[in-house]
């Protein structure tokens, strides 16, 4: 072999292991399936889950069936919804880290209940609920605070049921403490989004002047140019209840309506007011 010739494919040779070389060191390192951590950042919260126990709680507070619509806002790995899916009740989980989505969406293909529990990849805050009849969520109470004039605004008698964290001054219509085998975040809150009744009602005996916060009614009574205190007054989503001296007052909000009875010692009557 002349010299040229040894020259050529020495060069040769260099070329292709400096191609090699490089082809390799560009290479990206292998990754394993992706795993949440305990802790992680995200959007508006570190991720933590719920321990499976509340979960349980949770939907037994809000008393799901089958008939509701669950959504789960900040729905991490979609256990909650996972869980609702196979109580046979269909349910969405909201969550904005596409990992996270995606991992949720495996799980609920593992659990053999993908065809009622789905997840999208969305922010909280412009995300419409409206159609959920059940709310679930694990967030801060600075977000919850934020999200609760849309909460409120919701059908009523939609049920929210919270892991932690409350509505500030909206007081929970139940709370419940996980005690058993549960180490931390064990405690569940639920509130039932009221009518809006604050006003005055007019009906063919009474007018009933009701202010209103939140779930909790106070006012008066004005009847035969008497005033009486209103005392023990409720909203549960669109069923009112409240005592005007030794009269128990009782009925149905619907629209600008209240349809109901009164009962006063054992005696009762039928009561409808308007708006």
């Amino acid at each position: 072999m002349r010299l040229s010739q040894c020259v050529r494919y020495s060069v040769m040779a260099v070329s292709i292991s400096l191609i090699s070389a490089g082809a390799f060191a560009q290479a990206p390192p292998a990754t394993g399936p992706f795993q949440p951590t305990v802790g992680q950042p995200g959007k508006d919260v570190v991720w933590v889950p719920t321990p499976q126990l509340v979960v349980d709680k949770m939907l037994d507070m809000a008393k799901a069936t089958p008939q509701d619509y669950v959504m789960d806002l900040g729905s991490g790995d979609g256990r909650t919804v996972i869980t609702a899916a196979k109580r046979g009740i269909r349910a969405h989980g909201v969550e904005y880290n596409p990992d996270m989505v995606e991992l949720s969406k495996q799980n609920a293909v593992a659990e053999k209940v993908a065809d009622k529990a789905t997840f999208v990849k969305a922010d909280l805050f412009e995300t419409d609920f409206s159609q959920a009849t059940v709310i679930t969520m694990f967030l801060l109470p600075d977000i919850n605070l934020k999200l609760r004039p849309k909460i409120l605004d919701l059908k009523p008698g939609t049920r929210i049921v919270s892991n932690t964290f409350t509505m500030g001054d909206w007081v929970a219509d139940e709370t419940v403490r996980v005690e058993n085998g549960c180490a931390s975040y064990c405690s569940a809150y639920l509130w039932i989004v009221p009518s809006k009744v604050e006003g005055t009602w007019k009906s063919a005996q009474s007018e009933v002047r009701i202010t209103q916060t939140f779930q909790m009614l106070s006012g008066t009574v004005v009847s035969g140019g008497n005033n009486t205190p209103i005392t023990n007054g409720k909203m549960v989503g669109d069923q009112i209840t409240f005592t005007a001296g030794n009269s128990q007052y009782s009925g149905r909000v619907t629209g600008g309506a209240i349809e109901g009875t009164i009962r006063t010692g054992t005696n009762s009557a039928s009561w409808r007011a308007t708006k």
